[in-house]
Protein backbone atom coordinates (compact mmCIF):
# COMPACT_ATOMS: atom_id res chain seq x y z
CA UNK A 1 0.00 0.00 0.00
CA UNK A 2 1.22 3.40 -0.91
CA UNK A 3 2.09 6.03 2.01
CA UNK A 4 -0.21 8.21 0.75
CA UNK A 5 -2.95 5.70 0.78
CA UNK A 6 -1.73 4.98 4.42
CA UNK A 7 -1.75 8.63 5.71
CA UNK A 8 -5.34 9.18 4.07
CA UNK A 9 -6.60 5.98 6.03
CA UNK A 10 -5.10 7.37 9.21
CA UNK A 11 -6.64 10.60 8.46
CA UNK A 12 -9.69 9.26 8.43
CA UNK A 13 -9.34 7.09 11.58
CA UNK A 14 -8.23 10.18 13.27
CA UNK A 15 -10.84 12.24 12.10
CA UNK A 16 -13.82 10.34 13.33
CA UNK A 17 -11.85 9.69 16.74
CA UNK A 18 -11.88 13.44 16.59
CA UNK A 19 -16.32 13.44 16.27
CA UNK A 20 -16.47 11.03 18.40
CA UNK A 21 -14.61 12.93 21.21
CA UNK A 22 -16.26 16.21 20.28
CA UNK A 23 -19.75 14.41 20.69
CA UNK A 24 -18.58 12.90 24.24
CA UNK A 25 -17.45 16.68 25.63
CA UNK A 26 -20.58 18.12 23.93
CA UNK A 27 -22.49 15.58 25.36
CA UNK A 28 -20.67 16.36 28.90
CA UNK A 29 -21.51 20.03 28.40
CA UNK A 30 -24.57 19.88 27.21
CA UNK A 31 -25.80 17.61 30.22
CA UNK A 32 -24.32 19.84 32.61
CA UNK A 33 -25.79 22.92 31.75
CA UNK A 34 -29.36 21.27 31.77
CA UNK A 35 -29.11 19.92 34.73
CA UNK A 36 -28.95 16.31 33.88
CA UNK A 37 -26.58 14.32 35.62
CA UNK A 38 -26.94 10.86 34.57
CA UNK A 39 -24.62 7.80 34.19
CA UNK A 40 -23.60 9.47 30.47
CA UNK A 41 -22.01 12.46 32.30
CA UNK A 42 -19.28 9.86 34.05
CA UNK A 43 -18.54 7.95 30.99
CA UNK A 44 -18.33 11.24 28.92
CA UNK A 45 -15.54 12.27 32.32
CA UNK A 46 -14.25 8.99 32.03
CA UNK A 47 -13.38 8.71 28.13
CA UNK A 48 -12.09 12.24 28.59
CA UNK A 49 -10.06 11.64 31.75
CA UNK A 50 -8.47 8.18 29.73
CA UNK A 51 -7.50 10.31 26.89
CA UNK A 52 -5.93 12.78 29.09
CA UNK A 53 -3.84 10.13 30.40
CA UNK A 54 -3.13 8.64 26.67
CA UNK A 55 -1.92 12.38 25.68
CA UNK A 56 0.48 12.81 29.78
CA UNK A 57 2.02 9.12 28.32
CA UNK A 58 2.63 9.98 24.78
CA UNK A 59 4.09 14.24 26.08
CA UNK A 60 0.98 15.80 24.42
CA UNK A 61 1.16 14.24 21.42
CA UNK A 62 -1.59 11.82 19.85
CA UNK A 63 -0.45 8.14 19.73
CA UNK A 64 -2.11 8.23 16.04
CA UNK A 65 0.34 11.82 15.23
CA UNK A 66 2.68 9.66 15.83
CA UNK A 67 2.06 6.62 13.14
CA UNK A 68 0.89 9.37 10.91
CA UNK A 69 4.43 10.70 11.10
CA UNK A 70 6.03 7.56 9.83
CA UNK A 71 4.35 8.66 6.25
CA UNK A 72 4.53 12.00 5.76
CA UNK A 73 7.44 14.56 6.69
CA UNK A 74 4.60 17.73 6.41
CA UNK A 75 5.20 20.53 8.83
CA UNK A 76 1.42 21.39 8.84
CA UNK A 77 -0.51 20.69 12.28
CA UNK A 78 -3.02 18.99 10.13
CA UNK A 79 -1.19 16.66 7.78
CA UNK A 80 -2.73 13.83 10.03
CA UNK A 81 -6.65 14.95 10.45
CA UNK A 82 -9.40 16.13 8.22
CA UNK A 83 -9.80 19.76 10.09
CA UNK A 84 -8.51 23.12 9.01
CA UNK A 85 -4.73 24.32 9.69
CA UNK A 86 -5.73 26.62 12.71
CA UNK A 87 -8.18 24.24 14.32
CA UNK A 88 -5.89 21.36 13.91
CA UNK A 89 -3.42 23.88 15.92
CA UNK A 90 -5.80 25.08 18.67
CA UNK A 91 -6.97 21.64 19.10
CA UNK A 92 -6.35 21.11 22.43
CA UNK A 93 -6.11 24.17 24.00
CA UNK A 94 -9.68 25.16 22.87
CA UNK A 95 -11.11 21.65 24.18
CA UNK A 96 -9.24 21.64 27.19
CA UNK A 97 -11.16 24.96 28.28
CA UNK A 98 -14.59 23.20 27.49
CA UNK A 99 -13.70 20.55 28.80
CA UNK A 100 -12.78 22.54 32.31
CA UNK A 101 -16.21 24.95 31.75
CA UNK A 102 -18.03 21.36 31.71
CA UNK A 103 -16.31 20.21 34.93
CA UNK A 104 -16.65 23.19 37.25
CA UNK A 105 -20.39 23.16 35.75
CA UNK A 106 -20.37 19.57 36.88
CA UNK A 107 -19.13 20.80 40.46
CA UNK A 108 -21.48 23.28 40.80
CA UNK A 109 -24.31 21.28 40.09
CA UNK A 110 -23.15 18.82 42.26
CA UNK A 111 -22.97 21.29 44.84
CA UNK A 112 -25.84 22.78 44.91
CA UNK A 113 -28.40 19.79 44.36
CA UNK A 114 -30.56 19.72 47.58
Amino acid sequence: MENSLKLSLIKVLHTLIWVFFNIVIFYLLYAVIINKIDEWVWICLGLIILEGFILLIFKAVCPITLIAREYSDSKKENFDIFLPNWLAKYNKPIYTTIVIIAVLILFYRLLNTP
